[in-house]
């Protein structure tokens, strides 16, 4: 595929979640702010360069991955998951993948090495759909390789695994989306973007709510945080760089140099 189709196909799939996403918010919406709110073109930038530069190496490094998974002693594992009646194989992909990336979030929240990758996801002052792009490429493979690696391991069919990955990109989009919608007495079973917003928010400081498809995860390790309201602000509430080429190399280098790219947060 040219390099002038994959800007078309990242063009096409923009105006459909545009147009998807901003009546839902605007409906329905978790904050007071303008669809055009500030850093929404450094968002543009995350948004194509995950689709036109950044998944091709996260679908590389699955698909080596996948291919190199058969020589592991796992054929038993897999004969007996593969007996498991649909539904049950269902839930197990979802809890054991679900599990995976809580963990695998958490580290990347206690780590510096990890966090100042993820930094970045969290130097959005202002969520919506798009912000949810907002990811470094490293924090972007790290994620997508855990998430996706029980299935991989139980031997899953490669479409089947691509087809989950993007149920739960779609759902990624929706929790950063400024939107009021909640679950209601499902609410213990199924995420919304109002427990996702507590997790970027300056005051819980990215320690509450680290589950992604459902909160089970943080109700199971105490980590289950939910006021009934949206925080009042989201971001690191430090200096951080903004734009999108700086915020790519920031996580790259010493300290020292980092400190001069970044800029004082929003005011509130």
């Amino acid at each position: 595929m040219s390099f002038s189709e994959l800007l078309q196909n990242a063009g096409l799939q923009f105006a459909v979640l545009f147009l998807v996403f901003l009546p839902l918010e605007r409906l329905n919406p978790g904050h007071d702010q303008p669809v055009f709110r500030r850093g929404y073109f450094t968002d543009v930038l995350f948004f194509l360069g995950q689709y036109l530069l950044w998944t091709a190496p996260v679908l590389f490094a699955l698909t080596w991955i996948y291919r190199n998974a058969d020589e592991l002693p796992l054929a038993g594992v897999r004969e007996s998951v593969a007996a498991w009646p649909w539904w049950v194989q269902f839930l197990a992909v979802i809890f054991l993948s679900d599990l995976a990336i809580y963990w695998g979030h958490r580290l990347s929240h206690r780590y510096e090495f990890l966090w100042r990758f993820h930094r970045v996801h969290h130097t959005a002052e202002r969520l919506d759909w798009l912000a949810a792009h907002r990811e470094h490429p490293f924090d972007n493979l790290y994620t997508r390789t855990i998430e996706n690696l029980p299935l991989i391991l139980l031997g899953f069919p490669l479409h089947t695994i691509a087809g989950f990955a993007m149920a739960r990109g779609l759902w990624a989009i929706y929790i950063h989306s400024n939107c009021s919608l909640t679950p209601g007495p499902l609410r213990y079973l199924i995420g919304a973007p109002r427990l996702h917003h507590w997790h970027h928010a300056i005051e819980a400081r990215g320690q509450v709510n680290f589950a992604n498809l459902s909160p089970l995860m943080d109700l199971m390790f105490g980590t289950y945080h939910d006021p009934g309201h949206m925080p009042a602000r989201v971001g690191i509430g430090e200096p951080a760089p903004k734009g999108y080429v700086s915020q790519l190399v920031d996580p790259l280098l010493p300290g020292v140099l980092r400190k001069r790219l970044a800029t004082p947060p929003e005011s509130p």
